[in-house]
């Protein structure tokens, strides 16, 4: 069992920091997490992915947000972090948490898990 729990979503002004996080939990078997990533879903608009990072802390960002917002990770924690600075109305949305989580006991298995998404709005 994969669970993904987001916390920090919410109402910020324009020019405003936001701190998402995303914590993953597993029961019943070992496990390995790999990339793990944010994403995002506005109204009337596809989700896509924000930014994500490996298990090795290589990341990779939309360029929308390149410069504004930056992705950690706490391993030990199986944490994921997203530090928004600068946001704009058009970052409204509700963001996901994403992980790519393999499960060792049988049957082995690997894929990805989604959190039930957290409200950012950017508004004044």
């Amino acid at each position: 069992q994969v669970q993904l729990v987001e916390s920090g979503g919410g109402l910020v002004q324009p020019g405003g920091p936001l701190r998402l996080s995303c914590a993953a939990s597993v029961s019943g078997s070992s496990f390995s997490i790999y990339a793990m990533g944010w994403y995002r879903q506005a109204p009337g608009k596809q989700r896509e992915l924000v930014a994500e990072i490996t298990s090795g802390g290589s990341t990779n960002y939309a360029d929308s947000v390149k410069g504004r917002f930056t992705v950690s990770r706490d391993s030990a924690k199986n944490t994921v972090y997203l530090q928004m600075d600068s946001l704009k109305p058009e970052d409204t949305a509700v963001y996901y948490c994403n992980a790519d989580v393999a499960l060792y006991s049988y049957p082995a298995r690997r894929a990805y898990h989604w959190g039930q998404g957290t409200q950012v709005t950017v508004s004044s």
